[in-house]
């Protein structure tokens, strides 16, 4: 049994840090590089795709809306064809910095707001899709089961990668709960750890309400910005691998290791 682990990275900016990206790079086997819009600037992107290639890690461009005061958590009701532009400037601007470093990008995901609008918006959901698919439709995406996203990305040829949330409660509709909400954010390192083994697997986890909910995932994500989130990596990743499930990218190439 195989899972990829994969946490966002590259969100600092000039002087200010947000998490200890190269900590977190040791541990997980994609990293969702910010790529200049809600977070992150030129030399955080390429220390991030250098450090990434370095180790083996898979480098995926997490594209979101143009919002770096608001870090891509708030919902912007953007022009479909400027929302396709957006999201190809970005995948092309990590684009340059992974190839420099060795590398190239090797999934798109959505940030923030723009991920969650996309599990039931439409019209921002094809527009990123059109993205993808006028950029490098070879891209694998990510996102949400049973969301929009995922099923017009599909529907276009592409292929895609469901998602689970390690430290993210989940409502019994099987969605995140937001973020404004208490208990929407976990914190307890053991208690994670059992829910991701449970996710990867049984491809279930427990919801707010105490029900089941199905969560068939490919990856597993880990926020590198939450307190004590190199410790939740690490105890997510011994205990997956103690239950004998391998952590290893979805879309690693061929000359590239696993961490």
């Amino acid at each position: 049994m195989q899972i990829d682990l994969n946490a966002d990275l590259g969100e600092s900016f000039g002087r200010w840090t947000l998490g200890d990206d190269d900590a977190m790079l040791e541990i997980v086997s994609s990293a969702n590089v910010a790529c200049g819009f809600h977070a992150g600037d030129a030399s955080v992107l390429r220390h991030s795709c250098e450090q990434a290639a370095a180790r083996g890690v898979a480098i995926g461009a997490q594209v979101g809306y143009r919002d770096l005061a608001g870090f891509g958590r708030r919902f912007i009701d953007i022009e479909p064809q400027a929302l396709t532009d957006d999201v190809i400037y970005q995948i092309g601007a990590l684009e340059g910095f992974a190839r420099v470093a060795g590398s190239r990008v090797r999934y798109v995901k959505p940030h923030g707001a723009l991920y969650n609008a996309i599990v039931h918006h439409e019209e921002q959901a094809a527009a990123v899709v059109a993205a993808v698919v006028q950029y490098d439709r070879t891209l694998p995406v990510l996102g949400l089961p049973g969301s929009a996203w995922l099923r017009l990305a599909a529907e276009a040829g592409l292929r895609t990668v469901g998602e689970a949330f390690a430290d993210r409660a989940y409502t019994p509709e099987g969605t995140l709960v937001s973020r404004r909400e208490p208990g929407s954010v976990l914190h307890d390192p053991r208690v994670i750890a059992a829910r991701c083994v449970r996710m990867a697997t049984e491809g279930v986890v427990e919801a707010t309400d105490g029900s089941t909910v199905a969560t068939p995932a490919g990856s597993l994500c880990v926020h590198g910005d939450s307190p004590g989130a190199v410790e939740i990596a690490r105890a997510v990743r011994a205990d997956l691998t103690a239950s004998g499930v391998e952590v290893a990218p979805f879309a690693a190439s061929p000359e590239e290791g696993t961490p």
